[in-house]
């Protein structure tokens, strides 16, 4: 049977009916139609479902969507402000950080994470915080590179 679940996922609240043992992953996408967090392993190993729970790099496909209620969602469709792209997601375009873009939903939100922390954030910082996210498709060099690029700017803008 289902129960009626509030979220705030990207500063906006919403009501469903949800079953108790839907995932945050199939209420993101199937209730809400926020697709941007893909659905991977379904099992919490490669990263392509991250979202913000509270600030925290969180595994939607793991985590019941009851579970989070109360608490502010961000995907990867909420790092933007308006037509405004964060920096990290600008600088993941400028320094071709994305090959096949399935786990870039993923890395973008564990890397503004990570540079809204710390924005002078090193390497090796930084590939901790995205140690739970995989790419079959690069050798992470440029993902590293336009992290800390946009941790650059973010730093430049007084963020």
């Amino acid at each position: 049977m289902k129960e009626l679940l509030t979220l705030t996922v990207n500063r906006e609240t919403h009501t469903r009916a949800i079953d108790p043992a839907s995932t945050l992953l199939e209420c993101l996408r199937y209730e809400l139609g926020l697709t941007g967090s893909k659905q991977g392993c379904d099992k919490g190993d490669c990263g392509a479902c991250t979202v913000l729970v509270d600030g925290e790099p969180t595994l939607a496909c793991i985590t019941l969507a009851h579970a989070v209620a109360g608490q502010a969602v961000i995907t990867v469709e909420g790092l933007a402000r308006g037509a405004e792209l964060h920096p990290v997601q600008d600088c993941f375009d400028l320094y071709g950080a994305a090959q096949c873009g399935f786990c870039t939903p993923g890395m973008l939100v564990s890397a503004y994470a990570c540079l809204e922390k710390n924005p002078a954030a090193t390497v090796p910082e930084i590939q901790q915080a995205l140690s739970g996210n995989l790419c079959r498709c690069t050798g992470y060099t440029k993902i590293f590179e336009a992290c800390v690029k946009a941790g650059q700017r973010l730093q430049e803008e007084g963020r």
